[in-house]
């Protein structure tokens, strides 16, 4: 899914990718280099996606970090916890080019 992700965001411009397996590594990679968004799946290994996205709000470091939870958990009660939490956006796997455009320009990310 990630691969599917970065050739996502590469044709629409966004070619500054940085991977991580889990919310974990994502956290570590963010205190190296300051993304503008963070794509984060709901079910994650060692942190899942709302962990992830509770400790990002946490740190004010982070606060123009843009979270989207991109999630094929299709429960009102996952999008409600994770809009909760702090995340700005969110989509439903599966996801297309034109749905992640439209979801970039909502974060005005285009």
């Amino acid at each position: 899914m990630r691969l599917v992700l970065r050739r996502m965001l590469a044709e629409l411009g966004h070619d500054d990718i940085v991977e991580a397996a889990h919310g974990g590594e994502g956290l570590e990679r963010m205190t190296d280099d300051l993304p503008e968004l963070a794509l984060v799946d709901w079910n994650m290994p060692v942190m899942g996606g709302l962990d992830f996205i509770k400790a990002v709000r946490e740190q004010r470091a982070y606060d123009r970090v843009k979270l989207m939870i991109v999630t094929s958990e299709s429960s009102p009660r996952i999008v409600y916890e994770a809009l909760k939490a702090g995340a700005d956006e969110y989509a439903m796997k599966p996801i297309t080019g034109d749905i992640m455009d439209d979801k970039m320009q909502l974060l005005g990310l285009s």
